[in-house]
């Protein structure tokens, strides 16, 4: 463990200050006290400072009935750009941000599933950047940093590496991929930035510990214990989807069966109405996304389907059962769930996940636990991803000396 400077201790209060700016978009030195429980002398001199390195504006003044008007300041939005990239299997998405993290624009390009060659995959992201900065004027030199978000990034003593099933990446695929993007590069798996979203902008504001679970294709948990993301020796801290929920149960796709994710994965969902009902127009749908929102429609449809609905039942139960594991062995205030499974779904599977949770947890661990959907909208993974580049450029800029966990 290296030793902590004073100047680390300063970074860190730093963050502090730079997270519940973001939290509230606009702040005060008096709010920033409170919230941050730092002390007036320490927000006032970090406030100054980052004020002096345009990293924060004054936004307005706020005139009181007693004393000196209030200054009202927030993030400095002109200061550069910041990317946010979402590797999944499915899709690659790219967002721009100005630096208060507000949305810029974004684009998306559908992936084939199928294809796992790690060149292609790099040159689709190498293109949705691209055609994103081409599309909003904005060169390379304006771009602060990116943060890019891959399934299954751990750390390994060799260097870093994408584990993911299908998927092998090793350091020269990553050095293909930096030098394609040609930015900046922040990178991590997307349970860490996703529950970096919740942490700041979520439920994690009000909640020293929570976890945040990813429904999709694949399915994890982004955890954090006591204020700290939960990472592990390699990185890969958070695979809840690979955890045991049926012994000898449904072949998952990482080679063991009965895995949460085999159950309450897209595909495993599908596989579920299979069972139900073999000749169901939805058991053989293709694509992913389709499968998923269909799903959502028929079974809130007027029109009976017991199948969609029996369908989506059992996952409710299954999600419920496994999150009560969760809560056995974290013990967190709340559980949030995101994702685009659960744009779709959370609706109708909220209400008996967490009557299953609790009535499933051991004890009285699960009694006061809340399960919500999460209301960080839109994608969560490539929100967390740009708050760790924005950080990871303020650590360039000599501002910061926090280790930004995983770098490339």
């Amino acid at each position: 463990m290296p030793r902590r400077t004073s100047r680390d201790i300063r970074s860190d209060s730093m963050i502090d200050v730079l997270h519940a700016v973001l939290s509230a978009g606009e702040t005060t030195r008096n709010d920033l006290m409170r919230s941050t429980g730092l002390s007036p002398a320490t927000v006032v001199t970090i406030v100054n400072e980052l004020i002096e390195a345009d990293v924060l504006a004054e936004t307005k003044v706020s005139a009181g009935r007693v004393g000196r008007p209030t200054s009202i300041f927030g993030m400095n939005a002109a200061r550069g750009r910041i990317l946010g990239i979402d590797v999944a299997e499915t899709y690659v998405r790219a967002t721009m941000f100005d630096t208060a993290l507000n949305q810029v624009s974004y684009t998306e390009s559908a992936r084939d599933e199928h294809v796992l060659e790690p060149g292609s995959i790099v040159e689709t992201i190498g293109l949705v950047v691209d055609e994103l900065l081409q599309s909003e004027g904005v060169c390379r030199e304006g771009v602060l940093g990116a943060g890019i978000s891959l399934p299954g990034l751990i750390q390994e003593p060799s260097g870093m590496a994408v584990v993911v099933p299908n998927w092998e990446w090793r350091s020269v695929e990553l050095d293909r991929l930096r030098e394609r993007v040609g930015l900046p590069l922040v990178i991590d798996n997307p349970l860490k930035a996703m529950v970096n979203a919740e942490r700041w902008l979520g439920r994690g504001r009000s909640a020293a510990s929570l976890a945040t679970v990813n429904l999709g294709t694949g399915v994890g948990a982004g955890i954090v214990l006591e204020g700290e993301v939960l990472r592990g020796a390699t990185n890969s801290a958070g695979e809840w989807g690979h955890s045991l929920l049926m012994l000898d149960g449904r072949l998952c796709r990482c080679g063991r069966r009965g895995c949460v994710e085999a159950y309450i994965g897209v595909p495993g969902i599908q596989h579920t109405l299979r069972e139900l009902a073999p000749s169901h127009p939805l058991a053989d749908v293709e694509l992913q996304s389709d499968f998923i929102s269909l799903l959502a429609h028929a079974a809130e449809s007027s029109t009976p389907d017991d199948a969609a609905r029996e369908t989506v039942a059992r996952t409710a139960y299954y999600l419920g059962s496994a999150l009560a594991d969760l809560v056995a062995v974290v013990n967190p205030d709340v559980v949030t769930l995101t994702g685009w499974t659960t744009w779709a779904l959370g609706g109708q599977l909220l209400s008996p996940a967490r009557e299953r949770m609790r009535s499933q947890s051991p004890g009285r661990a699960g009694a006061a636990v809340e399960l919500e959907i999460s209301a960080v909208r839109g994608n969560p993974v490539v929100t967390g991803i740009a708050m760790i580049a924005l950080e990871r450029s303020l650590v360039d800029a000599g501002l910061l000396t926090t280790r930004i966990p995983v770098v490339l």
